[in-house]
């Protein structure tokens, strides 16, 4: 039960896709499963990454290790399983017989842990044990599971490992159906509502409705806003401390994390360094800072942590040699910061040797400055331009969200600007206003917990609370009232003289 909190502990939705095979799943959007917790069956983690993984055909393992093994836990009737450094749970297999049938649905409504040749039947006993350590009722989507084996499967199911023949799959596909209706109305009064996904008469909805459904996304596809929790230095170097960090945020709905890397010894000035400063790490800003700094082993635990928990992560570069160190760590994602907005040479360093996306916030800077950004990396992928005020916090008057609005219709003309948002205010309605103006990116810094020494704990939001929770929540509602720019007549409107 702990491993399955574990799991559960890092979405923020009250929402679990079980993951089958069929050809249907091919028409879900990847967006639907970022902020949900994923349960695959057999070796549909090929289509998309899964939390759980279930199964107990032998074949299976040939799937996964051409998958790499993209599930967090695995659950299996295999005693031999191994899945690198994954967690492997075994649990018994119940063979359905004319006499375990005639059980399985009391067994579906049982704790007991078995693995059941009907596998949706564990999952769906997953999804239980899920809304108690939650404590609220979960709702359970069904995808891929289209009960027709004539339809064939996914096609990122290639190559098929499957030994079964087309008759022996066509019989257990129909009799699995038999017990997924049975299913249905065994837990029509309990704490899952289980939905359907496709085009069946018991489908709740289809996929292209689930695509849009407001309680996956406000926003469809690629106008959702990316929201980035920025832990700066917050995690003081502590890789338990990050791994709450980047989990709690992960649950708060963050689409990304950023962390920050310097090389201490020449970013700093000797006079900045030999200042005395009040930490647990020493006497002086050098002791404080050198704590700070993440190693490359951190950044490679740090990569792995994310990639397990679906959330993207990038990192504040301030100086060529951190430069060096992350293109060797692979960074997804290079920010340049306003700290460094007048470190020309860098920068240009940057331009001439980086292709990927850079992130610049714009505190201290002026339209000169846009202009050099524009000029100097329209080799880059993409140019995320953040309107930034550098004072910590930020007076309500100074937010300037029109600078915003500027960067999106600069956008306009050059797609290769992302224009976004770096909040240094409190609250989030200047965030949400950035939302209105056009930001496609909003950055906010965490914390955990309230830290009198930390850099920027006043206008950090503490992730012991729901704070980030909340704020994330406010912008996907902006969002969702921003919705389309194109102009139709919606369901819910009548006119009252209009019989």
């Amino acid at each position: 039960m702990s491993l399955i909190e574990n799991i559960a502990s890092t979405y923020a939705t009250d929402t679990i896709h079980i993951l089958g095979k069929g050809p249907s799943v091919d028409l879900i959007d990847p967006h639907v499963y970022a902020n949900s917790l994923v349960i695959g069956i057999n070796d549909a983690e090929r289509i998309a990454p899964a939390d759980i993984t279930i199964f107990h055909g032998d074949w299976v393992e040939d799937g996964l290790k051409q998958s790499g093994f993209r599930s967090r836990l695995y659950l299996t009737a295999q005693p031999d399983f191994r899945a690198g450094d994954k967690t492997v749970v075994h649990a018994p297999l119940i063979q359905l017989t004319q006499e375990s049938s005639e059980l399985l649905m009391q067994r579906m409504m049982t704790d007991s842990l078995e693995i059941e040749e009907i596998l949706f039947v564990t999952a769906l006993k997953l999804s239980r044990l899920i809304a108690q350590v939650r404590g609220r009722p979960q709702t359970v989507y069904m995808l891929g599971f289209d009960f027709n084996a004539d339809m064939g499967q996914s096609k990122a199911l290639s190559p098929d490992y499957v030994h079964d023949r087309s008759d022996e799959r066509s019989l257990k596909i129909s009799t699995q159906e038999y017990y997924f209706i049975n299913a249905l109305y065994t837990l029509r009064d309990s704490d899952l509502d289980v939905r359907h996904v496709g085009n069946r008469s018991f489908s709740a909805l289809t996929a292209e409705q689930l695509n849009g459904h407001p309680s996956q996304s406000a926003a469809s596809g690629d106008a959702s806003v990316d929201i980035v929790a920025e832990l700066t230095t917050n995690h003081f170097g502590d890789r338990f401390r990050l791994e709450k960090m980047i989990r709690a945020s992960k649950a708060a709905g963050a689409t990304y994390i950023k962390l920050q890397k310097r090389d201490v010894e020449s970013f700093y000035t000797p006079e900045q360094l030999s200042a005395p400063y009040a930490s647990p790490f020493g006497k002086t800003f050098r002791d404080y800072r050198h704590q700070l700094e993440l190693s490359t082993d951190d950044f490679s635990f740090v990569d792995a942590l994310c990639r397990d928990l679906g959330i993207g992560w990038f990192a504040s570069v301030l100086d060529e040699p951190s430069f060096h160190v992350m293109m060797d760590i692979g960074v997804p994602m290079v920010k340049l910061p306003s700290t460094i907005s007048d470190h020309r040479d860098y920068l240009n360093f940057v331009a001439r040797n980086y292709r990927g996306s850079v992130v610049l916030s714009t505190g201290m800077t002026d339209e000169s400055y846009e202009n050099f950004v524009t000029d100097t990396f329209k080799n880059c992928e993409r140019i995320y331009l953040l309107q930034c005020n550098s004072a910590y916090p930020t007076p309500l008057e100074h937010c300037h969200i029109g600078v915003v609005r500027h960067y999106h219709n600069l956008s306009k003309q050059n797609p290769l600007i992302v224009p976004g948002y770096s909040s240094h205010d409190h609250g989030w309605k200047a965030s949400a206003l950035a939302v209105a103006a056009g930001a496609r990116m909003l950055e906010k810094h965490v914390k955990l917990g309230n830290t009198e020494w930390a850099h920027f704990d006043a206008v950090a939001v503490d992730l012991t609370t729901n704070a980030f929770r909340e704020y994330v929540g406010h912008i996907r509602e902006t969002e969702m009232i921003m919705g389309s720019d194109k102009k139709v007549v919606n369901d819910s409107e009548h006119h009252k003289y209009i019989k």
